[in-house]
């Protein structure tokens, strides 16, 4: 296994023992799961921050998504304009 130093913030460091200590792990095993966790499990706390404005907006089209290109060139966007 190699070696790696990596500089961080006071706060996070202090996240990291507390955690180490409570958990009865080193700290580089503290670090390397959170490195190794899958982003499936960020994922969810990323769509909770926003969940409330998911949906928010109405009279859009359902497959925006999809098809934002189509849109965005049905309303002008993009297109030089006289000034």
């Amino acid at each position: 296994m190699k070696t790696l130093t990596v500089r961080l913030p006071e706060a996070l460091v202090a996240q990291l023992e507390a955690e180490s200590r409570r958990r009865k792990l080193s700290k580089s095993d503290v670090v390397r799961e959170r490195l190794t966790a899958t982003g499936e499990s960020r994922q969810p706390a990323l769509l909770d921050a926003i969940a409330d404005v998911v949906g928010s907006v109405e009279g859009l089209p359902r497959d925006l998504s999809a098809r934002t290109k189509k849109y965005l060139k049905s309303t002008g966007y993009g297109q030089k304009r006289a000034r």
